[in-house]
């Protein structure tokens, strides 16, 4: 019995570290705080024991508000070890910071902000082929770690994009008038950013709105995800009411927690090796040549749903 029991031991060492090392390093890039899929992606993230999450990095305009945004929210969560980065602020005015009382509110303590430039070359740098950066706001953060130090961005495992539109989009009951491709928020407000991140040379995953305009969270999934009554649901209710107050939307759309999803449970999106190139106008257009993007171009909403109501409900 002893012996065995020692052979299980030695087993449990061995499978611990293992076990570990199966665990994606991910850094999530982000607009947080104007629509609301960005935080219910940020929730996904914290409810996958598959991720490690290394940090997470505000994006675009109001930096300063989005950073703390996201310390009163990994602070109410108990999370306060993931580190916030903070890109430049800029003076943009283009969207509403829909959830700016819950960013300035609460009790939580503000702490210093690395520069999100140096520490998502910084983390590539220390763990080279390792580390998974999810951006799902526009690109501002990514094309000056490209200017910076291209080749430390190419240490990089891969990014995750939520931009873009590839493809005409029909409305499945044959209602509403096919949608063309057109340049996505994304891309459009930093088309600059865009062009170095797919000329890259990075492996690049794309959800665009191909993928993701059809995953609207309907009252049914929000019941049951806000009614679990978990600290981080009370938080995504808080938010989403908020966020349709300000907006007088009832129906969010998730288009950025596929990113994740994707990542946890490829089968969701499908990706497909295409070239794509953005224009000077924000079009991700497929144009001839070698691939340099993998895309998704379909997705079930309905299984995405029940996939994220689970995960966040279960962990």
């Amino acid at each position: 019995m002893r012996r065995i029991l020692g052979v299980i031991a030695a087993i449990l060492l061995i499978a611990g570290p293992a076990q570990a090392q199966q665990r994606e390093k991910i850094i999530i890039d982000s607009d947080i705080g104007d629509d609301i899929d960005d935080a219910f992606a940020v929730g996904l993230a914290l409810s996958s024991p598959e991720f490690e999450i290394l940090g997470v990095s505000a994006s675009f305009g109001d930096t300063v508000a989005r950073a703390r945004m996201f310390d009163r929210m990994l602070g109410e969560l108990g999370r306060s070890d993931i580190p916030v980065a903070m890109g430049a602020p800029a003076a943009v005015n283009l969207n509403a910071f829909t959830q700016r009382r819950y960013a300035e509110g609460g009790t939580v303590t503000a702490r210093p902000h690395p520069n999100a430039v140096d520490f998502v070359l910084g983390q590539a740098r220390k763990y080279p082929g390792q580390v998974t950066l999810v951006a799902i706001g526009p690109l501002p953060n990514v094309g000056a770690m490209i200017d910076k130090d291209p080749a430390a961005f190419k240490l990089l495992k891969q990014v995750v994009i939520m931009g873009g539109s590839i493809r005409t989009m029909n409305d499945p009951y044959g209602v509403a008038a096919p949608v063309a491709p057109h340049p996505e928020w994304n891309i459009k407000n930093d088309i600059a950013g865009a062009k170095k991140l797919f000329a890259s040379g990075v492996t690049l995953k794309v959800m665009p709105l191909d993928s993701t305009a059809n995953l609207k969270f309907h009252d049914v999934a929000r019941t049951a995800l806000f009614q679990h009554g978990s600290m981080l649901t009370n938080i995504l209710a808080g938010l989403y009411y908020e966020w349709s107050a300000a907006t007088r939307a009832p129906t969010p759309i998730l288009y950025d927690p596929m990113t994740l999803a994707a990542l946890l449970q490829p089968s969701l999106c499908p990706l497909t090796p295409l070239h794509i190139t953005v224009d000077d106008a924000g079009n991700t257009k497929e144009t001839p040549g070698a691939p340099n993007a993998e895309v998704c171009l379909h997705s079930d909403a309905q299984a995405f749903a029940q996939f994220y109501v689970r995960r966040v409900t279960g962990h």
